[in-house]
């Protein structure tokens, strides 16, 4: 099963280090998610990140950024809904809704479903979906390889994600609430972290 991370909307000064360490440890693919910031950060994080993994990564914004380092690819969201004139390559996309999710896939490499448990790092941001739900789509093959849960995966939920039929898991919470810029020095307890989800994702 796919586990792609997300970043936090703010830069850090460690994050270029967790985010390769990340990679040296198995992640499938990072999206750089980074609301209201300027390019310049994107650009000096991206150029802190061994090249050999840049083509692991995938931007919701400045799709620039995508030709200009060899990225990925670009993510559509209600922010940047817009694929760039001449585009080619890959395509993520947010969904909301398994109607969002039937339009979407058909266009997109893959698409992320939200909130499938209740959000970590979102407070007051639930579950918009039942288990019975979520298997009913998953019968009806709206729900297949080719769409992402997100919202509130953790090491204790993965397994019901797999067995849900997902293609794969975004986290964000459960990763990035292990270490606190302001006050960690030492994030080993992060890598941890995400050392168990990945067997367990496998």
């Amino acid at each position: 099963m796919k586990l792609i991370l997300i970043t936090t909307p703010q830069y850090f000064v460690e994050e270029d280090q967790i985010i390769t360490n990340l990679f040296d440890e198995g992640l499938d693919m990072l999206h750089l998610r980074k609301p209201d910031t300027a390019s310049a950060y994107a650009e000096r994080l991206l150029t802190l990140i061994p090249e050999k993994y840049r083509k692991r990564i995938v931007v919701h914004d400045h799709f620039y950024l995508k030709n200009e380092y060899k990225l990925k690819g670009i993510h559509l969201s209600h922010r940047n809904p817009i694929i760039p004139d001449n585009y080619t390559g890959h395509i993520s996309a947010s969904c909301h809704t398994l109607e969002e999710v039937e339009a979407d896939k058909k266009n997109c490499d893959y698409v992320f479903l939200s909130p499938i448990f209740d959000s970590i790092s979102k407070q007051g941001y639930h579950s918009a979906f039942t288990a019975e739900t979520i298997r009913e789509a998953a019968r009806k093959g709206i729900i297949d390889k080719k769409v992402i849960a997100l919202g509130g995966v953790d090491e204790d939920n993965i397994l019901r994600v797999k067995d849900f039929g997902f293609g794969g898991a975004a986290i964000m919470g459960a990763i990035w609430n292990k270490f606190d810029p302001a006050t960690d020095t030492n994030y080993q307890g992060l890598i941890d972290t995400f050392r168990r989800i990945r067997n367990l994702a496998d």
